[in-house]
């Protein structure tokens, strides 16, 4: 079956879109010390950890039986999400990575069900009908918001840290060699 023919084309797209924020949030905390994950900018704001932790609490929560239970969950304490309560650094981290992963886990494990005739299916969220379809776009519009703000904090703190960033897109004056490597722009014949 040719990939547009494939009966979950969207869901995959979506899928995809997924994996590529969680990815650009990984990497990027991955260049930060665990006391700098939890330093907030400001009073204002959240640290990285604070904004991992609720990433992982909402999607565990909007994703857990979405077709059949609310996306709000009882069990959920949203406003637990947003208070740092990790142990040390080795327990810390470990409690961090499992309340990041366990919001991953639920999204990856409802995503590979579903397919495209089931985006017009109706879920709700705090009482509300969404369409399968609507419910994933805000899911990963909300995701992708947080995951930029734990790259652009990562790099923030990074930088005064005195760290090399590893940029995780294309750098800047990279576009040129990024397309002539691929072949294409100016001279490459398309």
């Amino acid at each position: 079956m040719t990939p547009e023919a494939s009966p979950s084309t969207v869901v995959a797209a979506f899928a995809a879109e997924f994996r590529r924020y969680r990815s650009l949030a990984e990497k990027a905390t991955a260049q930060v010390s665990w006391s700098d994950l939890r330093v907030p900018l400001d009073r204002e704001t959240n640290s990285i950890a604070v904004i991992m932790k609720h990433v992982g609490g909402n999607l565990r929560s909007r994703w857990t039986d979405a077709l059949t239970t609310d996306g709000e969950k009882p069990w959920r304490d949203r406003d637990r999400e947003f208070i740092d309560d990790f142990a040390d650094e080795e327990k810390g981290r470990e409690q961090l990575m499992q309340a990041w992963q366990a919001g991953w886990s639920v999204l990856e494990a409802q995503l590979a069900t579903f397919t495209d005739p089931d985006l017009a299916r109706t879920l709700t969220i705090r009482g509300e009908p969404h369409t399968l379809a609507l419910a994933l776009a805000r899911s990963l519009s909300h995701t992708a918001y947080h995951c930029g703000q734990i790259v652009q904090i990562s790099r923030v703190l990074a930088s005064r840290a005195g760290t090399d960033w590893k940029t995780l897109t294309v750098p800047r004056g990279g576009t040129s060699e990024l397309h002539r490597t691929m072949g294409y722009g100016p001279g490459a014949g398309r």
